[in-house]
């Protein structure tokens, strides 16, 4: 789907359903990312749906050097969340969440390179705007975004900003 030197996303398929249960009973990876601890049939029941395309959200599979990383996903906003975000529909917003569930490689760029890979991509798509919700105590991914062009623009929360890129205004060093 999009690569750059070592690093690959590419949909998610059934087989990468192990992976992310792995990912999603570490405890390092569930303190930024708000999931629960799953089971394999909890990230089937979730995740299925998202892979076969029955649902708006496409779930992706970062790879590094060829191993299965972490995870993004990204999604066309609907109406309604365009509402709770205060948005208004005349511009083409997407939202993106992901994580480095393999906890040794964080701190190493991987995190800015990928999402600066996906808002390339989203771009192409036609998206004007990214949004996503981060945690306010996630320093390290606050920083990640921050390098990417995302500000904060919501405090939904007394726990979760969110952080907003408009594509018209950033400029990436890196392309693909």
């Amino acid at each position: 789907m999009i690569e750059k030197d070592n690093l690959l996303i590419r949909c998610m398929n059934r087989n990468d359903f192990e992976v992310m249960v792995k990912w999603l009973n570490d405890q390092k990876v569930l303190e930024f990312y708000d999931e629960p601890p799953s089971n394999l049939e909890m990230v089937k029941e979730k995740y299925g749906p998202r892979t076969e395309g029955k649902h708006y959200v496409t779930p992706c599979i970062v790879e590094y050097k060829n191993q299965p990383i972490g995870y993004i996903q990204y999604y066309e906003i609907q109406e309604a969340e365009l509402k709770i975000y205060g948005f208004t529909s005349n511009q083409k917003y997407y939202g993106i969440d992901q994580f480095i569930g393999e906890t040794k490689l964080w701190g190493m760029g991987i995190g800015t390179t990928m999402i600066i890979m996906m808002l390339n991509f989203l771009r192409r798509k036609g998206a004007s705007r990214v949004v996503l919700e981060v945690s306010k105590h996630n320093i390290r991914a606050i920083k990640s975004y921050e390098k990417c062009g995302f500000k904060k623009t919501i405090e939904m929360n007394n726990k979760t900003n969110v952080m907003e890129c408009n594509l018209s205004d950033v400029h990436f060093n890196q392309s693909c």
